[in-house]
């Protein structure tokens, strides 16, 4: 039979993938991350156009466009072959054909953007057989810059960062959105329930960072938010993983994913052990 024009072996065997070392891709990455976090950060603060999407009537604004405009272009440059999934463009089927792709969420909390918050961020990873291989997350109006590649480490503004070590619950310093750490404080020995961060990227990587001992995401995340903080996270000798276990897969026909908790390993290890029955989710 004739290859078609989004045959994936056709499209497999024709690509050039990243090479193995990533240190061009994560360079190149890291160079453009940086320049759209640059361009939202001279459009911050000042009087710009909004508007809302979707059934949720999820918010946009115009930087969040001129940064995904801005990154795409850039990393299109990169390796035409390598696909491309972002929050703010229209879906292209074709990216389920490629083993190698693009996953941007141009500005990551963009409620805290307009409100004039600090904790929004623009969020790209570069993913390779579903997994996550090269990540760069940049909060501009905090001035943390947070690289990682795949056995590279996972650093902030260049110095290494870390997971917190340890395996308790109580006492450990626990994010996640308010109604599940209601949930969770019913059950669970007594935590420290961490301020609310509105960029979900941002949370998750708080945890790579070791300011957060574990971060929990509520259901209906997109790859765009996780993408970059999952590598991150492992990267810096944690885990990222569904409720229920295993590993989270991005480039999937639909990009959404349920209940997810990051942590050290061995505290991850005993969340999962603790949330294993389904309290969390179903309380």
């Amino acid at each position: 039979m004739p290859a078609t024009e989004h045959d994936p072996e056709k499209f497999r065997s024709e690509v050039e993938l990243p090479r193995a070392d990533l240190s061009h891709e994560t360079e190149q990455l890291a160079a453009a991350v940086r320049e759209a976090g640059l361009l939202a950060l001279s459009m911050f603060g000042k009087p710009i156009k909004t508007w809302t999407k979707g059934p949720t009537l999820s918010p946009v604004s115009e930087a969040d466009i001129a940064a995904d405009n801005l990154l795409r272009q850039r990393l299109g440059a990169i390796n035409p072959n390598i696909a491309w999934l972002s929050e703010e463009s229209v879906d292209d089927p074709a990216r389920l054909d490629a083993r190698a792709v693009w996953i941007v969420d141009p500005i990551d909390g963009t409620r805290a953007y307009i409100g004039g918050l600090p904790d929004w961020a623009i969020s790209a990873a570069l993913v390779k057989d579903g997994r996550p291989v090269a990540a760069c997350l940049y909060a501009p109006a905090l001035d943390e810059f947070f690289a990682a590649r795949t056995g590279g480490g996972a650093t902030l503004n260049g110095a290494p960062i870390a997971v917190s070590a340890g395996t308790d619950i109580a006492h450990a310093r626990i994010a996640g959105p308010r109604k599940l750490m209601e949930r969770l404080e019913t059950f669970a020995p007594p935590f420290s329930a961490m301020p609310r961060v509105r960029s979900l990227a941002l949370r998750l990587t708080r945890v790579a960072q070791g300011i957060f001992d574990a971060a929990i995401a509520g259901g209906n995340s997109h790859d765009w938010d996780l993408a970059a903080a999952d590598l991150l996270v492992h990267e810096a000798g944690g885990t990222l993983t569904p409720v229920g276990g295993g590993t989270v897969t991005y480039n999937r026909p639909v990009p959404r994913h349920g209940m997810l908790v990051a942590a050290g390993r061995d505290r991850h290890a005993a969340l999962m052990k603790l949330l294993g029955d389904g309290r969390l989710a179903s309380s």
